[in-house]
């Protein structure tokens, strides 16, 4: 049975919660634009990557309690780069299909997005700096917790 107080005390989980966490509050500051937007908090995409710095965090963590050449890091490690690796690439792609499916919508077909479907969702991968961001992020909170 899991309970509560063994979660809140497996510092490798906070440690990567804290990279998520941070990396969502820092994209309601930096896309700030005459308000603040609380949505931003649970959306994909924007700067820094969420899922960087999350996979980021949680592989130091995993690497500073287990050690560096433990197979838990190395698994970790690996799952890393296929996050950033998908955020950067295949999400980012879908994202701009997305914008030019919207465009091609708009202009061509003149859909009328308020009295049909939603348009399609453009803002779900990152540019590598945004990954690269939520890395150096990810990295900071693991060592801050455990270094």
């Amino acid at each position: 049975m899991i309970y509560l107080k063994d979660l809140i005390s497996n510092s490798v989980l906070i440690t990567a919660l804290l990279g998520w966490f941070i990396a969502q509050a820092l994209k309601i500051i930096f896309s700030y634009d005459k308000k603040l937007d609380f949505k931003r908090f649970v959306g994909s995409g924007g700067m820094p990557s969420s899922h960087s710095s999350f996979v980021t965090s949680l592989t130091l963590a995993v690497g500073f309690v287990s050690g560096f050449d433990s197979v838990e890091f190395a698994i970790s490690a690996v799952l890393a780069f296929v996050v950033m690796y998908d955020a950067a690439g295949v999400r980012r792609s879908a994202g701009q299909q997305a914008a030019l499916l919207n465009k091609i919508a708009d202009s061509i077909l003149h859909a009328d997005f308020q009295r049909t479907e939603k348009k399609l969702k453009e803002l779900l991968g990152h540019t590598p700096i945004e990954v690269f961001a939520g890395a150096v992020l990810g990295a900071i909170i693991a060592i801050i917790r455990h270094a």
